[in-house]
């Protein structure tokens, strides 16, 4: 039987090659050279990760293992070696990050268990390593993050995923095969949003303060001329 703790390494390694690629291929896109390449799969592959052990108090995986760091490298050779070809690599990034975001959700939240975070806490913490990587990747190449775009669900799949490996983890019902369903599921839930754009209300949207004070004053009459008119005045011009 597979270790719980072999288990969480192979998806950790996975998980960062995935959003390191999608860093890579990013990098591609926006004509950087081979070094801002390796920035943002650093960052896409390493970020969350590394935001979750310091939130858990505890020295980050990737500068504890040095295996950590191989994934990225890795990634910056192949999208490298690829040329020309990843320049519109726009569905690839995708399906990159909607991997990594599937593997890490269900990573982080059951590291965040294991190491005595309750429920709530290991939820976020799972939310966390699963869009902090991505959330570092486009704010450092100048890029609206999927986090805050209404219409592409990113927080949702990888809270819902994160919320499945909690109560799999808390009624000892996780084990790789449990784990490799979640991700799937939470992949297929990212690029289904994806591709039919489901999306959630924008907050504030048609109905804010601003916009109803701005139909009132719309509504207010205005008085042109120098001045407001007196009712004195507003008599004679009935008695003419």
């Amino acid at each position: 039987m597979i270790s719980s703790t072999t288990v969480l390494l192979v998806f950790d390694l996975v998980g960062v090659f995935a959003f390191a690629l999608s860093g890579n291929l990013l990098a591609a896109r926006r004509n950087f050279d081979i070094t801002g390449g390796l920035i943002l799969g650093f960052l896409a592959g390493l970020g969350g990760g590394v935001i979750r052990d310091l939130l858990l108090d505890t020295t980050p995986v990737a500068l504890r293992e040095p295996i950590y760091l191989l994934p990225p490298v890795l990634a910056a050779v192949v999208v490298y070696f690829a040329g020309q070809r990843a320049e519109n690599a726009r569905v690839l990034i995708v399906t990159f990050d909607a991997m990594g975001l599937a593997l890490f959700c269900t990573t982080g939240t059951v590291l965040a268990l294991e190491s005595g975070m309750n429920f709530p806490g290991s939820l976020l913490m799972g939310v966390i390593t699963a869009c902090g990587g991505g959330l570092l990747r486009d704010v450092v190449a100048n890029e609206e993050p999927a986090v805050f775009n209404g219409s592409d669900l990113y927080v949702i799949p990888a809270f819902f995923g994160a919320l499945l490996s909690a109560i799999c983890k808390q009624n000892e019902l996780w084990n790789v095969w449990v784990g490799v369903g979640i991700v799937a599921v939470v992949f297929a839930f990212r690029m289904a949003a994806w591709h039919l754009q489901w999306h959630v209300p924008s907050p504030m949207r048609g109905w804010s303060f601003r916009e109803i004070d701005a139909q009132l004053r719309s509504k207010v009459p205005v008085f042109r001329g120098r001045g407001r008119r007196t009712d004195s005045q507003d008599a004679s011009d009935g008695d003419e």
